[in-house]
């Protein structure tokens, strides 16, 4: 069934209204009709099942029949810190962090990032990770957004992941704690932050500014992992632990 995602004003007296570009794919690429049924996220975690009732391409209603949570929300909030990578692998990222229940994605520079955002192009870039979260949002029926943050320093990044009751700082070198170990001493966990480097990974000066600041840093097994498997392997595990 097709899901949409809209804000609450969209939402009134049984009806829901959608614009834009959802209206135009909605008509044109879907070629739905009048009676056809679809989904409606209202990016809060509320879900409606709706029954179309007007369409013209550029607009389009629907009726609501029946409101429901939406079932596709991890039980722990997620936010995950990303190193830049190189070349597209940040759209990767988001795609399939969005896919395993990260609510908040957060891109930062570190000392060893190879590519760095140009100053010109963050905004554009951003509205295009936006774009990409979104379309994940709906191809796997999550029932929020997920927020694509702006960009931040290693040291912005350190404070804002402090803030998380658990803060995992994933890291190849010494001095880590297995993920195995972290996730099972917290058990009770409701917001976690996982922080996972670029190509190059961290220096020993970063990983020490992030154990000074709270964070804990975890292993993620004997192998080394590249920078667009790291996040997936965290986030998998705890989809393991805490939902599955």
């Amino acid at each position: 069934m097709p899901r949409f995602f809209v804000s609450k004003s969209d939402i009134s007296d049984g009806t829901v209204a959608i614009t834009g570009a959802d209206a135009h794919h909605l008509s044109y690429s879907l070629r739905m009709a009048v009676g056809d049924e679809l989904s409606v996220l209202d990016g809060e975690g509320w879900e409606y099942l709706c029954r179309l009732s007007f369409t013209d391409g550029k607009r389009a209603e629907a009726e609501i029949l029946e409101k429901r949570p939406a079932l596709g929300e991890s039980p722990v909030f997620i936010h995950l810190f990303q190193g830049y990578p190189k070349s597209d692998k940040l759209e990767f990222i988001i795609q399939k962090a969005v896919e395993l229940g990260a609510s908040a994605i957060t891109p930062f520079e570190s000392a060893f990032c190879v590519k760095r955002p140009k100053s010109d192009k963050i905004d554009a870039k951003r509205e295009r990770h936006e774009r990409i979260a979104t379309e994940a949002a709906k191809q796997c029926g999550r029932g929020i957004l997920p927020a694509v943050g702006a960009p931040l320093s290693f040291d912005a990044m350190v404070k804002a992941a402090a803030r998380y009751p658990l803060a995992l700082f994933c890291y190849e070198g010494e001095g880590t704690v297995s993920l195995k170990d972290v996730l099972s001493a917290h058990p009770d966990a409701k917001e976690i932050a996982v922080v996972v480097g670029s190509e190059g990974g961290f220096s020993e000066k970063e990983a020490e500014a992030a154990r000074t600041a709270g964070l804990v840093l975890t292993g993620l097994g004997k192998r080394i992992l590249r920078c667009e498997t790291a996040p997936l392997c965290a986030l998998s595990a705890i989809s393991y632990a805490y939902e599955l």
